[in-house]
């Protein structure tokens, strides 16, 4: 039985990547931070399902600022596959706190590489790249495009990006790094602007929200559908020489296209309910994002299967469904600034 460690396990990848492997029959260890609150929502589930299944599930507290504990896990289960999905992952965030989104995203990246190397493990290692490293090059974008990140999170990501690939030619590690465009989900945060838009088209449909506040309307970016993109990571471990990819749909869609099938979905008119918020732009923007997954469809043959619209109807289904089961209980309407 295959072992595998994943970081970020209680986030949107985190957990459907745990319930693929689990699937495939791996030995799933997950590590999450110490808390005073529960932050456990995401894989609860997977304790929920079959009870040979929570025999393969195990959650570890362990912190990517906290080199001893990383150390001390790996050597503890000794794992045949390591994929490092936590970061800050934020990019508006990332302005307001670039020192912890360096530490954790960029630092944490390599703190777990150097633990890796130290224990001597034979760990298979998936770092968790972004797009958002193109910034502001032009697309579409493909492994040999030029990087120029805009944000802390972009420059932090390239970092935890470079550190991949200087451990893989240094040491002889299997390591690398999918450089993965925009995926979302239901089980995407709701900070994040594609939830955040199907939160608040369910809130208005339901009468318990009026106005929806977004920022950069133009920004267009290459969605795609979570659980696909976690088949990806796994299989780029699977292959036989460690290279990075580039994984996307290869097409692109404003922000506001994403608002206008949003909302048509649930009959409503979106220029009734959203209005600019200065608040939400970032310091420096990035127009265009776009994949050129041609790498990934021909060496892995990995292709996405969820379009865009489809993508919407998901989000905002899964949002209208959620707020269906809870009527029973006691709704009061939401802020409708809520921090994003």
């Amino acid at each position: 039985m295959p072992k595998a460690l994943i970081t970020g396990v209680t986030g949107q990848d985190g957990s459907y990547l745990a319930e693929l492997l689990l699937q495939k029959g791996y030995e799933v260890h997950g590590i999450k931070r110490r808390s005073s609150s529960f932050n456990t929502g995401r894989v609860d589930g997977i304790y929920a399902d079959l009870h040979e299944k929570r025999n393969r599930f195990y959650l570890h507290f362990a912190d990517l600022a906290d080199s001893s504990s990383l150390s001390r896990l790996l050597y503890d289960i000794q794992p045949d596959e390591v994929y490092n999905l936590a970061a800050q992952s934020h990019v508006r965030v990332s302005f307001d706190i670039p020192e912890y989104t360096s530490d954790i995203t960029a630092t944490g990246a390599l703190r777990l590489l150097e633990s890796i190397r130290q224990t001597g493990i034979k760990a298979r290692f998936y770092q968790a790249s972004s797009s958002e490293m193109y910034g502001s090059t032009a697309p579409p974008q493909s492994e040999t495009t030029v990087f120029h990140p805009r944000s802390p999170y972009a420059c932090a990501k390239l970092f935890a990006h470079s550190i991949t690939v200087n451990f893989r030619e240094s040491y002889n590690m299997f390591a690398v790094s999918g450089i993965l465009f925009n995926h979302e989900s239901p089980r995407r945060g709701e900070t994040f602007v594609t939830r955040k838009i199907a939160h608040a088209v369910a809130h208005i449909k339901f009468g318990l929200q009026k106005k929806l506040y977004l920022g950069n309307l133009d920004a267009k970016r290459d969605w795609g559908y979570a659980p696909e993109y976690v088949e990806a990571m796994w299989r780029m471990l699977q292959h036989e020489n460690p290279e990075d990819f580039v994984i996307g749909t290869g097409e692109t869609h404003s922000v506001q296209e994403f608002v206008e099938l949003a909302f048509a979905h649930a009959g409503l008119d979106w220029r009734e309910h959203v209005e600019f918020d200065v608040r939400y732009l970032r310091p420096a923007e990035v127009d265009a994002l776009q994949a050129d997954p041609a790498k990934a469809r021909r060496v892995l043959g990995w292709k996405h299967r969820t379009g865009f619209e489809q993508l919407v109807r998901i989000m905002v289904d899964a949002e209208m469904d959620d707020l269906k089961r809870r009527r029973m209980g006691i709704l009061e309407p939401i802020d409708d600034r809520k921090e994003s």
